[in-house]
């Protein structure tokens, strides 16, 4: 008998690898075996045309302004550099700020960074994000584009700023958004991008995760659910922009590029990003020098541990501000890589795309549809007992009833899945806040995980005693058919001629309705949450 357990766990274990294996898409990112190696470690733009400004040469004034839009409004702040007499000084270059996907408001964001090069004589203007039309869902960085062109227009015409020397800073998101506006706008003078994906946002979700994850020290089998997790259309449909290529408009540039990453970034392909960069904007022969910026130890947001808190690394402000004040010397000036050595580990690549869970749509509603079949069985059955209680006379239908051992098997079947499944989720949810707080927590990761998988060998073992106790019951049935073969009908547990008696609960599997309804609901429930637990990798085997 524990022989046969073993071996039908076993069959369900294999199956169930065999399942999750052939499901989805793998995941073999592409190591970095050619490595960008700056000329110097020092970041100093140099060749500048002209003189140049330090930061914190001027006072700054702070100005509230309102931007109009295509049928709405946004706020912004200008910032712009005082002379010695308290006046606006003129003809000085201007910057406009385009959010990343995490900042909004012109009050919180950039402050300083834009402060910095107020300070060094650029008039800079960061807008509020337009988010009438951006959501998680949906939001279309064309459109954006022309949004922020209208920033573009009115620091133009802002007193003070030279019209002719006005371009485009982007952080992360906005890093799509810059490139449209300068080839819709050729006369923008130059952009500044600064923690550019570059890569299509789905790939550089997927670029992120894997390397927050190893970061993390998380299990091998975990990075099997990426391409599965960021290469399916998600539930509820919309997300088009997670496929949206910049590289076309890259290609259209025509002004000087100033590319900015902070080597302490896992977030961004560091590498992959600026010889991609520099590659694009080539291809049209037009003139788009590009000039290519690490700082060490800084941030996504180029930010520095100092003082107690994160701040812009202490070279960014004058670097950039060297940068834009000296063009066009600054452009094409040697050396055009410089700063921290990066070390990015693998390429940001396409995606594999998951066949049979590709849609998100039916992922999740296999998980709420197995859970509630889960659930829907036992409760018919607890109703049907209450109801047969309370009308208080003997139905003359025989009561439900499962055969031995089959209920409890049943029940440690359902309630093992839907633990597992809750466990996974919650493991996940754990590993997600450990990897975006850059920590590690070898019990949460490496335990969790154990947990999670012995749950579903638990399970598994739960299945194993269903499908042996109803293969028992049926050989019983087969036993007590071949018993009346000789024998004339007789009343229950009337002793035949041989002497023995024949029961005819023999062989019972399942008996009344909300049995019936209990055993196919938990099954059917079981077995779909089963298979989406493979299909996340719970049931790994090596295969």
């Amino acid at each position: 008998m524990v022989f046969r357990n073993i071996a039908t766990t076993a069959a369900i274990l294999v199956g169930l690898a065999l399942t999750g294996a052939v499901a989805g898409p793998q995941w073999d990112p592409v190591p970095v075996t050619d490595h960008l190696v700056p000329a110097s470690a020092d970041t100093a733009v140099r060749g500048a045309t002209g003189e140049v400004d330090a930061v914190g040469a001027f006072e700054v004034s702070e100005t509230p302004v309102t931007i109009p839009l295509d049928g709405t409004e946004v706020g912004g702040l200008l910032r712009r550099p005082l002379g010695d007499d308290g006046r606006v000084l003129a003809d000085r270059p201007g910057v406009v700020y385009v959010h990343g996907a995490g900042t909004g408001k012109s009050s919180e964001a950039f402050t300083e960074s834009a402060t910095a090069l107020a300070s060094a004589g650029v008039v800079t203007l960061v807008p509020d994000k337009r988010l009438d039309t951006y959501t998680t869902r949906d939001r279309d960085y064309v459109a954006m584009a022309a949004d922020y062109e209208h920033s573009v227009d009115f620091l133009r015409g802002t007193t003070g700023v030279d019209a002719e020397q006005v371009g485009v800073y982007g952080e992360s998101e906005g890093t799509w958004i810059v490139p449209v506006m300068q080839a819709k706008d050729p006369a923008i003078a130059f952009t500044i991008l600064v923690s550019a994906p570059v890569v299509p946002p789905r790939q550089q979700a997927a670029f992120a995760v894997d390397n927050y994850l190893r970061n993390t020290g998380v299990p091998d089998q975990v990075f099997r659910a990426i391409p599965r997790a960021v290469g399916m259309q998600l539930p509820g449909g919309g997300f088009e922009y997670v496929d949206f290529d910049v590289r076309p408009w890259l290609e259209r540039q025509t002004a000087p590029v100033l590319v900015v990453y902070g080597t302490a970034d896992p977030s961004m392909p560091i590498e992959q990003g600026a010889r991609q960069v520099i590659a694009d904007t080539a291809v049209s022969g037009a003139d788009a020098p590009v000039t290519v910026r690490y700082y060490a130890g800084a941030n996504h947001g180029i930010n520095v541990p100092r003082d107690g808190g994160l701040h812009l690394h202490e070279d960014f402000g004058r670097d950039v501000a060297t940068w834009v004040q000296g063009l066009p010397g600054t452009a094409d000036a040697s050396p055009r890589i410089a700063g921290d050595t990066p070390n990015q580990l693998y390429l940001a690549s396409a995606v594999p795309q998951p066949q049979w869970w590709g849609n998100g749509d039916i992922v999740l509603g296999g998980v709420v549809a197995g859970a509630g079949l889960v659930v829907l069985g036992p409760l018919v059955w607890a109703v049907h007992t209450g109801v047969r209680r309370t009308v208080r006379r003997r139905s003359p239908a025989p009561a439900p009833r499962l055969a031995a051992g089959l209920g409890p098997a049943l029940a440690g079947l359902g309630v093992g899945s839907l633990a597992t499944m809750v466990a996974l989720v919650a493991y996940l949810l754990a590993v997600a806040r450990l990897a975006l707080d850059y920590q590690s927590d070898d019990l949460v990761v490496q335990g969790g995980w154990v947990g999670v998988r012995l749950l579903g060998v638990a399970t598994a073992v739960a299945g194993a005693l269903v499908v042996r106790r109803v293969a028992d019951a049926r050989a019983a049935r087969r036993t007590a058919a071949a018993g009346r073969t000789d024998v004339e009908a007789q009343p229950d547990d009337v002793p035949d001629a041989a002497g023995t008696r024949i029961d005819a609960e023999a062989g019972v599997v399942v008996r009344g309705w909300p049995a019936h309804v209990t055993l196919w609901s938990v099954l059917a429930g079981s077995v779909s949450l089963l298979f989406t637990l493979a299909y996340w990798g719970v049931y790994q085997l090596g295969i």
